[in-house]
């Protein structure tokens, strides 16, 4: 009797674990789509009005090139993006072929810095490299220094910046503004040695995170990775734009959303929100950008709660597309116009 209870109890266990492993299997193969978003793609720049004022351009996850005519800088630079196998039963490095290719699909000769949010892989893994290739400044925490020496990175190449120092590269000036990641399982931990690649991801720990604050002559936007925060590290701040990371805020209490909002958002008097760090980025770069699966992301929900949110406090909700170089402020309703948005 003993034997055929535990014989029912084994057979229960295997095809539940066959129905979580579908389910996920489902889940994974068809991401949400992104079509209910189509009104809110920014359109391209016109070719003739691409030189002398900010440009920028997304390139999935929190990496963002951001260019006047005179002076390019990127945020990240994460283009190698290993599959979910590699990444969660083996050890991962830069892909030196894929970055290469990237940088040229992007129209990336020369950069100025390379500016890493924090330090986990999908933001500072192909950063040295990456600046290595552009002859460009590797700008992070220290642990992203240590990601920056471990593949070879000299020491002038590096600045290490702390909360609240700017920095200025051309006309960009860059403050960096203490932050937090968002609540996952691989929140936390610095990186403290040289880290030399391949290694297991989870080897590249968050370090500091930043908020990036830019302004750019009279214009000023916000580059705010991670869907965290550090209570009232904003204050005082403003941002006309704000590249907002949502990953996994979907998956996040009401209330949590409610104070990301308010202590990003609101803090800086932003009127727009361009949402990055949404897509499934263990997936090629070179494919359409899809929506991070559930059950690990809920764009959706993060969706309805910005545009909720935007609606109710005039915030214009935009997408950039990937790959196109969009002017962040286009259409910009004008501070006086806001009162007649429905």
């Amino acid at each position: 009797m003993l034997k055929r209870f535990f014989t029912y109890a084994l057979l229960g266990i295997v095809l539940i674990l066959a129905a979580t492993g579908g389910w996920l299997y489902y889940q994974i193969k068809n991401p949400p789509g992104l079509t209910p978003y189509a009104d809110l793609w920014i359109p391209p720049a016109p070719a003739s009005d691409q030189q002398a004022q900010l440009r920028v351009t997304f390139l999935g996850v929190s990496t963002l090139l951001l260019d006047d005519g005179e002076t390019a800088i990127l945020t990240d630079g994460f283009f190698s993006r290993p599959d979910a196998k590699t990444v969660f039963t083996g050890k991962i490095a830069p892909n030196p072929e894929i970055i290469q290719q990237s940088l040229q699909h992007a129209g990336i000769k020369q950069l100025a810095a390379v500016i890493v949010a924090h330090s986990h892989y999908d933001h500072a893994m192909d950063a040295p490299e990456v600046a290595r290739r552009t002859n460009a400044v590797l700008v992070g925490s220290e642990s992203t220094a240590n990601v920056g020496r471990g593949w070879g990175i000299k020491e002038p190449m590096i600045k290490v910046v702390h909360d609240a120092e700017s920095l200025n590269f051309g006309r960009f000036q860059l403050k960096f503004i203490r932050s937090q990641h968002a609540p996952t399982g691989f929140t936390g931990g610095t990186i403290d040695a040289p880290l030399v690649p391949p290694v297991r991801a989870n080897a590249y720990k968050e370090g500091q995170s930043f908020s990036i604050l830019l302004t750019h002559e009279a214009k000023s936007l916000l580059i705010h990775s991670s869907a965290g925060f550090e209570t009232d590290a904003l204050q005082g701040q403003h941002a006309d734009v704000v590249f907002l990371g949502i990953g996994t805020l979907g998956t996040q209490p009401k209330e949590f959303q409610e104070t990301y909002w308010k202590e990003v958002v609101a803090s800086v008097g932003a009127r727009r929100v361009i949402p990055i760090h949404w897509d499934n980025f263990f997936l090629p770069l070179d494919q359409l950008l899809q929506a991070g699966p559930r059950p690990f992301d809920n764009i959706e929900n993060s969706m309805q709660f910005l545009m909720d949110k935007g609606k109710q406090e005039k915030v214009e909700i935009r997408l950039a597309p990937a790959w196109v170089v969009i002017d962040p402020f286009f259409g910009l309703i004008k501070q006086a116009e806001i009162s007649t948005l429905k």
